[in-house]
């Protein structure tokens, strides 16, 4: 029995994992983040973890996962501690502290296939699951995936897809909004209205670089500015865009968890792919990754935006400020007059 149809018990998620194991668990996976940002007032999750003695200078994502967690009555996680946040292992004790059943999760950082299929039996044997009904999982699951590659070239190739709609699903698939069904259903209503729209006329093709970001209106405002992003990147890996001749193959080909010289490859094919002229770094306060931005410019021929988020919320009048001078400059290399 699997959880494909949203009716299994709930189990969190603190970000993205071999979400076929816990749906032919017959569970249903649910992506902390995801619930805690779209939540209408995620401050409060906020204000529940640092009430309970989370530092104001630990990440607003790892304060909002605890905050979720203790408001939303789920009594199981899986905490992914080697490849994600090195602050998911504290919370993680935390968590058990509180009474929740953790499981834990690494993706071995050297990207060795042997320690990472032994991860992934791990979880089998805690979820007490067969790999056959695994692969059965992955099989319904994959053919998802085939389209959210449609949903993506849409918005690269034919520019009817709109950045924000390319994150909401792509950021969606690490959990597949907790009901595959009803998460393909929305899809293919989706894609069915976009093939008729006409093409967006922005001018700046720009990729999103980073972990989601926690401003409410980035895409917007950059669209509102003749900007659009067409190539999210992180929000894509979570859709394991590339195949392999089995799971394993294919978390290993998810180029998050591992080092940042695969990312830069997979950005840098993509900015010859999609035409982009630019690229936004987004990096969260207090994350260790903001440190990627040293190698990210180092690597890549592309202008790049470094944007800082904290908690949840519009873009500040200074963020907004540097955007805006960011396409200025970006028009001005293109030789357009502003």
């Amino acid at each position: 029995m699997t959880a494909l149809d949203g009716n299994g018990p709930r189990i969190g998620i603190t970000t993205t994992i071999p979400v076929e194991i816990v749906y032919a668990a017959g569970l249903r996976p649910v992506d902390l983040n995801n619930l805690f940002i779209t939540s209408p007032h995620p401050e409060g999750f906020l204000e529940t973890a640092e009430a309970a003695g989370f530092p104001r200078t630990v990440c607003a994502w790892i304060k909002g996962m605890y905050g979720v967690v203790m408001n939303s009555g789920l009594d199981r996680v899986i905490a992914v501690t080697g490849g994600d946040c090195s602050n998911t292992v504290a919370l993680a004790e935390v968590l058990e502290r509180r009474g929740v059943r953790v499981h834990r999760f690494d993706y071995p950082l050297d990207r060795d296939r042997a320690m990472l299929e032994r991860a992934m039996e791990l979880l089998l044997e805690e979820l007490a699951v067969s790999w056959d009904r695994v692969h059965e999982a992955a099989e319904r699951l994959d053919r998802i995936r085939e389209k959210l590659r449609r949903m993506d070239r849409m918005t690269y190739q034919e520019n009817v897809v709109s950045g924000r709609e390319n994150h909401q699903f792509l950021v969606n698939s690490s959990d597949f909004g907790s009901n595959p069904d009803a998460y393909e259903e929305a899809l293919d209503a989706f894609l069915a209205e976009s093939v008729c729209r006409s093409p967006f006329e922005s001018s700046v093709r720009l990729g999103f670089v980073g972990v989601p970001p926690i401003f409410d209106d980035l895409y917007e405002t950059l669209e509102q500015l003749g900007a659009r992003i067409v190539f999210n990147e992180v929000q894509r890996q979570f859709s394991l865009p590339v195949g392999g001749r089995d799971l394993v193959d294919r978390y290993l080909a998810y180029t998050y968890p591992y080092g940042l010289e695969e990312r830069i490859r997979d950005i840098g094919r993509a900015a010859k792919e999609r035409g982009l002229h630019g690229l936004i770094h987004y990096t969260q306060t207090f994350c260790h990754r903001q440190i990627h931005d040293i190698l990210l410019r180092e690597s890549l021929g592309l202008p790049i935006l470094t944007l800082e988020g904290d908690r949840p919320g519009p873009l500040d009048g200074r963020t907004l400020t540097r955007v805006e001078t960011f396409l200025e400059v970006l028009d001005v290399e293109r030789g357009i007059s502003t």
